[in-house]
């Protein structure tokens, strides 16, 4: 509940996240049928680089900020949708999502800060494709599944800011992929040591989840749990060639975010076969 996304916003985790999800709903947006989303910690939507939470940290600036100069490559689909909002926001993964859907998709969008609700709740005032929740990520799993669509995305990004959080979305994870099978799930985890994503992994391998990959980026070797040193989004049902597209996307982002420190890189990992 203290968890204020705007200090991080636009920053290489964000990025890393964003462009990823970016080709999953364009992977869903591929076929006719309409489609889904539920966002479990949805923040507010659109972030102002020049507030002040942003200009105290600065993250954005070694996050999309190294990538104001892209003009071709795999990263510039997503870009081109994050240039298209006003200069000096990010879209955040609600405002991102809202852009991408069709007449006939939908977004569900949950927020537990009351603050942070309520800009989200503005921000999307009488808009009847989107619906806006003030209630716990893991009881949306329950309230807001399946689909009445049976297709689309749920996205899980927890803040962390609180012990067992691994724990919850690895048990929060398995019973949605009972409840609703089909679903896509992808779940951004931080990486600051190798213990909690092993365990996390290990929880997964045993909950019975099937065709399960990980993407992960890190700037350094992730040896040092008081910094993030990267990040990662699990992926449930990636939909088909999504693995080779996460490979071209996170060679891209580390290229421009890699500092030379010992032990960065990126990885796609088949953690459950299909």
């Amino acid at each position: 509940m203290n968890y204020r996304h705007a200090f991080h916003a636009a920053n290489f985790a964000d990025c890393m996240k964003h462009a990823l999800v970016h080709a999953l709903v364009a992977a869903l947006a591929h076929k006719a049928t309409p489609f889904r989303v539920l966002d479990t910690h949805a923040g507010i939507g659109l972030y102002d680089l020049q507030s002040n939470e942003a200009r105290r940290t600065g993250e954005w600036r070694d996050g999309i900020g190294r990538l104001e100069t892209i003009q071709d490559g795999p990263l510039l689909p997503w870009l081109a949708l994050v240039r298209s909002f006003p200069r000096g926001t990010y879209p955040g993964s609600p405002a991102l999502i809202r852009a991408m859907l069709r007449p006939t998709d939908h977004l569900a969008l949950c927020e537990l800060h009351p603050e942070d609700h309520a800009t989200l709740r503005a921000a999307f005032k009488g808009d009847p494709q989107v619906s806006v929740h003030k209630r716990d990520a893991y009881e949306a799993l329950a309230a807001l599944t399946p689909f009445p669509e049976r297709r689309g995305l749920v996205l899980l990004d927890p803040p962390f800011e609180a012990e067992g959080e691994f724990e919850r979305l690895a048990e929060g994870m398995a019973k949605l992929s009972h409840r609703f099978r089909a679903a896509i799930q992808a779940a951004w985890y931080p990486i600051k040591h190798r213990a909690p994503v092993r365990d996390f992994r290990d929880a997964v391998i045993a909950s019975g989840m099937r065709d399960v990959i990980a993407c992960e980026l890190w700037l350094r070797e992730p040896t040092d749990p008081t910094r993030l040193n990267g990040c990662g989004l699990l992926v449930v049902n990636p939909p088909f060639g999504f693995a080779d597209k996460a490979r071209s996307l996170l060679g891209a982002l580390y290229a421009r975010f890699d500092d030379g420190e010992p032990g960065g890189g990126w990885a796609v990992t088949e953690i459950v076969p299909e």
